[in-house]
């Protein structure tokens, strides 16, 4: 399948490296077929006890953040019909029962909240080691008791052969050094209703309208941004970081950034956000800048994330 249309205007950039899973080494995957991350007896064994709930990762809607760290911009005020952004990859240190990822969100709060996110993440307790992987995830109910990561339930329907959800993604990011990033696009087809997901320049697949109320019409909201699970374990904050660790007035290949974001309107065509809001839940501990270049691609920008654990982050 494909979508029967794409946003006017949207160019995803082709300029960067591909994105490579190590499983790419031994060949891909035939057309007609999908590639899927094999389940082990771990992964049925376990639980995630830090499986977003209850509408925590989104503070201003009143729920306290709780264990959840944020450092994010939103996009309210009117209706979308999806949202892009380029993002650089990174593999963040990341303490054991805690995760670390940098994501889109794309939700609608007009009953129940409905959220469809896609990014970048390491969290060892899911996936039992500290790589970068790439995911999905969705909720039709505010993280009660629909949706999930991946492919673990029913709902995300893939189509591309090229990308396993849930595989380590290279190369990443060195501080100083290299930096790569992935363009992502989520849109809505409105002559079916699905919610497409694009990749790079390779259409992954699709969130059906009929898993969501919300979504089945549009968004009402669009974020772009990082998430970190802070325990304090060892009776203080965290280490786990934000992005690649460092604070955004490090600047550009030292922090990690989100450029080039963009809302697809009623008209489905690319749009400016109109008015970002940041939100940052400790800015000691990880932080956010936002910024604007018209002289370039990367348009309206903003560097984010934090080391956690430090002097000034007790």
């Amino acid at each position: 399948m494909e979508p029967s249309s794409s946003p006017i205007g949207m160019k995803m950039d082709d300029s960067q490296p591909k994105l490579i899973q190590n499983w790419h080494k031994n060949g891909e995957c035939p057309l007609g077929t999908i590639p899927i991350r094999r389940t082990q007896n771990h992964d049925l064994r376990r639980t995630f006890p830090f499986r977003r709930q209850g509408g925590q990762h989104y503070y201003p809607f009143g729920q306290a953040p709780g264990a959840h760290e944020y450092a994010f911009v939103t996009e309210t005020g009117s209706t979308y019909y999806g949202a892009h952004a380029a993002f650089n990859v990174w593999n963040p240190k990341t303490e054991a029962n805690e995760f670390s990822l940098s994501q889109i969100w794309v939700m609608s709060d007009k009953t129940i909240l409905n959220s469809i996110e896609a990014g970048w993440m390491v969290y060892p307790a899911m996936y039992l080691d500290n790589q970068t992987r790439f995911f999905i995830f969705w909720t039709g109910d505010n993280y009660q008791s629909t949706g999930c990561y991946d492919l673990t339930c029913p709902g995300f329907v893939q189509t591309s052969h090229k990308f396993a959800l849930g595989s380590t993604i290279k190369p990443v990011s060195t501080y100083n050094g290299k930096i790569f990033a992935i363009s992502m696009l989520i849109y809505k087809d409105n002559n079916t209703g699905n919610w497409w997901l694009q990749v790079q320049d390779v259409v992954f697949g699709y969130w059906p309208g009929s898993i969501f109320t919300g979504l089945a019409d549009s968004a009402t909201i669009v974020s772009w941004g990082g998430e970190i699970i802070n325990l304090g374990s060892a009776q203080h904050h965290t280490t786990t970081q934000m992005g690649s660790g460092h604070f955004p007035f490090e600047g550009y290949g030292k922090s990690s950034f989100f450029n080039s974001l963009k809302v697809i309107d009623d008209s489905n065509t690319q749009q400016d956000p109109a008015s970002l809001q940041p939100y940052v839940t400790n800015s000691a501990c990880y932080d956010l800048q936002i910024g604007e270049n018209t002289s370039s691609d990367a348009g309206t920008y903003f560097l984010y994330g934090g080391p956690g654990y430090s002097a000034e982050c007790p």
